[in-house]
Formats: structure tokens, C-alpha cells, sequence
């Protein structure tokens, strides 16, 4: 068997290439997310994503390396993206869900840990935020409920952003009082 040394070489190149192209990335969204704030769930997904696009870029270079003719390969994507297509299309749901998650993980001041009243006729919901994952908007409310909601419902409701210490008059959470030493002798 003979083994294609420009090939091999140009392979090793491109992998060497990759992780220092990872490396510069990690340290200027570390840099970033340092600057901005940004939460180290948030920091992960970013990392993730990064991560997820650097890799579909070496593989498409890969394939061209290792002799995958332009015109099969693209033959090939557009196969793919018309099966996903269909597929979205038919989970129509599922598409305004994702992009939900990325308006609200990326645009909307909402960030996991705050205390949130969503403005709604039916229900009173006021609670933490507790995740925001790529299908669902979880919420512990006052009351010791977990809710979870789909980020499409998230986005067409309005929230209002509470303080820490902000109570709600119409929560449902009873605070009792423990008699202090003073109060216990009288």
C-alpha cells in the first residue's frame, strides 16, 4: 500500500493549523467573556460553538485534501441541508424554538440567576431563571414550582426583570416569622 506523503502532510498541517486557530479562540472569548460578563454557561455554549465550526471548516478542507472532487461535495451539502430543510419544515416549532434560544441567549438582557415576572393574563409567574437551553426557558417561581417553557412562548411574552431582594405582593410564597429570644420570654 502506498501511503500519500503530500496528502499526510497536508493533513498535519491543517491540524496543526486548527489548534492554534482553537487556542487564539479560547483566549480571546475568554478575554471577552471576562470583559462582558458573560456567565460560564454561556461561555461553554460559545466555546461549543466555536468549537463546532472550526471542525465543519477542517473537514470540509480535509475532504478537498484527500481528492473529494468540489462538484461531488457539494452535490452532497446540498442534499444534506435539503433533508434538514424538509425536516425543519415539518418541525416548524423546533426552527423558531432554536432561534428563540439564540435571540435570547445572545440579544435579550435575561441571563440565568435573574428574578423575572412573566407578564402574562392567565398566570402569575415570578421566579429565578434557572436555564436557557436550545428548546426550553426553565423558571423556579416563588412558589417552589419548576417551569419550564418553550423558548417561541419565552419570547412572545413580556418579562419584567426584578431586583434580588424585590418581593412580589401577589406571590404566593408565606414568609414565617421566628420568634427571637426577646420575644420568646415575654
Amino acid at each position: 500500500m502506498i501511503i500519500p506523503k503530500e496528502q499526510l502532510l497536508l493533513s498535519v498541517i491543517l491540524i496543526a493549523i486548527m489548534m492554534v486557530i482553537i487556542i487564539v479562540i479560547k483566549k480571546a472569548i475568554r478575554k471577552f467573556s471576562f470583559v462582558q460578563a458573560i456567565e460560564i454557561n454561556r461561555r461553554k455554549v460559545i466555546f461549543n460553538i466555536c468549537y463546532f465550526v472550526i471542525y465543519l471548516i477542517g473537514g470540509f478542507f480535509l475532504a478537498l485534501i484527500w481528492g473529494v472532487k468540489f462538484e461531488e461535495f457539494t452535490i452532497f451539502i446540498s442534499s444534506v441541508l435539503a433533508v434538514l430543510g424538509v425536516g425543519f419544515f415539518a418541525q416548524w416549532s423546533l426552527l423558531s424554538n432554536l432561534t428563540a434560544s439564540f435571540i435570547l441567549f445572545f440579544y435579550h438582557p435575561v441571563r440565568i440567576g435573574h428574578r423575572i415576572k412573566i407578564i402574562d393574563k392567565d398566570y402569575n409567574w415570578v421566579g429565578e431563571v434557572k436555564n436557557i437551553t436550545a428548546f426550553y426557558f426553565f423558571i423556579k417561581t416563588d412558589a417552589g414550582e419548576n417551569i419550564s417553557l418553550p423558548n417561541s412562548l419565552v419570547m412572545q411574552k413580556g418579562l419584567e426583570i426584578l431586583g434580588k431582594e424585590e418581593v412580589q405582593e401577589n406571590s404566593e410564597v408565606v414568609e414565617e416569622t421566628i420568634p427571637t429570644e426577646n420575644e420568646e420570654l415575654l
